[in-house]
């Protein structure tokens, strides 16, 4: 039994003062009451640890290598999307996982409690399959047991390069998948999973896109998993939506929604291209929408239309997507600044009850905890112990309490510097602002980006 105290404490009714928080050997909050005396381990301010619902972890290994402007005058997220498939054909197994490793430390050392990794890359070089259909699917299990994240685990179903059905060309090969073995796939993973994941572990299925999945493969990929999460990727590009529009002759949202009964357990990602009506739709299905701002932003797709969303009660999350930058408090800051930018107005998230900070946090909780099918999200008995210990005592949050200290964390812009500890479903992998397997876990990530850029 692990015992923490906390000067305060962000609790499902509120702020609390001097809590008392005890974790059961299997993980899971047992005991929540008042500090009767301070224990070993104490924190100045314990949060509930958000779920990062939306993560390419491969993708990290590119970060920084995408930023000049290609042969194209008009260089958009498609010529980026080009660099990234290259860039594939260098990448085997074992640097994956490393890759993979590294990704999943930073995610918990920037104060994340468990990761939705949307995982596509299934094959070797040049589309080759493994022996074990499965096996990068392994690996990114394995990822997360060396890191010691939670984890729902997203096998994507990838068939087609365009609503043409086009065959999948150059880096995409690596990723394609048709229904039967698709469904291989996710029983091997199901597999791994079961005999090599955590307890608090989960699966679900995500049909890439309206782009890469055709009508007959999305109710495959939903007919496998009827009550587990599903995730996929909408509405985040013009040409997407033109593209479907042609194919569909209807809007990528608008499609959806008509076709299938979209409800609490879906995650659709991005959602930057929708029109008002779409926007109020979403929101009233009870589905998560799935925000990236800081990949959104560095590849251009647009603005999130988060004070219609939010207004009309819809449920949203945050994700690290690209992890050109893995910073939970930064994807909140630039999810709020976008929406004053566009409406040159301040506070946009706020609500008379609920100053910014505290919005976007909960938000963040409550879509996670949704969208990865996970018991956690909030301070209670029951749930699984994945919490955030934030350090007061210094000079960016200057002792500041409640939502004074938590709008100083997200808006101050060092609030990531100010993480002190991180359980994850009771696994204290984060201390004193350092990850336990930190030293171990970078060099192998950087043995791997050495002998990757060898080759470039």
């Amino acid at each position: 039994m692990q015992i923490i105290t906390a000067s305060q404490a962000l609790m499902p009714e509120g702020w609390q003062s001097d809590v008392e928080i005890r974790i059961a050997a299997d993980g899971r909050i047992a005991e929540v009451g008042p500090m009767t005396t301070r224990a070993a381990h104490h924190l100045d301010m314990l949060l509930p640890a958000p779920l990062n619902l939306h993560s390419h972890a491969f993708q990290r290994a590119i970060a920084g290598l995408t930023e000049a402007r290609g042969p194209d005058p008009a260089d958009t997220f498609w010529t980026w999307r080009q660099q990234m498939y290259r860039f594939l054909d260098r990448l085997d197994a074992d640097q994956v996982e490393a890759i993979t490793a590294m990704v999943f430390m930073e995610m918990l050392e920037a104060g994340y409690g468990a990761v939705a990794e949307f995982h596509y890359l299934h094959h070797a070089a040049q589309g080759q399959p493994h022996d074990d259909p499965a096996e990068m699917s392994a690996r990114i299990i394995a990822a997360a047991q060396i890191a010691g994240i939670g984890l729902t685990l997203l096998p994507v179903l990838y068939q087609w390069g365009g609503c043409d059905r086009r065959v999948l060309a150059g880096g995409q090969r690596r990723f394609g998948t048709d229904p039967d073995s698709f469904a291989r796939l996710h029983a091997g993973a199901t597999r791994h999973l079961r005999d090599h994941g955590h307890a608090d572990d989960r699966l679900g299925v995500a049909p890439h896109s309206l782009r890469a999945v055709d009508a007959e493969g999305l109710d495959a990929a939903l007919a496998l998993c009827p009550e587990s999460p599903v995730h996929m990727h909408l509405a985040e590009q013009v040409a997407e939506v033109e593209e479907v529009m042609a194919h569909h002759g209807a809007r990528p949202v608008t499609w959806l929604l008509d076709t299938h009964d979209v409800d609490a357990r879906w995650c659709l990602i991005h959602c930057t291209q929708m029109t008002p009506q779409e926007t109020a739709r979403l929101a009233a299905t009870g589905a998560v929408a799935g925000l990236c701002p800081i990949t959104e932003s560095n590849l251009g797709d647009g603005i999130f239309d988060g004070v219609r969303y939010l207004g009309a009660n819809g449920r949203a999350g945050i994700g690290s997507d690209s992890n050109v930058h893995i910073a939970l408090f930064d994807e909140l800051r630039t999810l709020e600044y976008s929406q004053r930018l566009r409406d040159r107005s301040r506070a946009a998230l706020a609500t008379p009850t609920a100053p910014t900070g505290r919005r976007l946090f909960e938000m963040a909780l409550a879509g996670g905890a949704q969208a990865g099918g996970r018991d956690a999200g909030r301070i209670e008995a029951g749930a699984w112990a994945d919490l955030l210990g934030i350090a007061t005592d210094n000079a960016w949050l200057c002792d500041r309490h409640g939502d004074a200290a938590l709008d100083t964390a997200i808006f101050g812009g060092h609030g990531q510097a100010c993480i002190s500890d991180v359980w994850s479903a009771g696994r204290h992998v984060v201390q004193e602002g350092r990850h336990i397997h930190r030293d171990a876990i970078r060099a192998r990530f950087r043995a791997a980006m050495t002998a990757l850029e060898a080759t470039v």
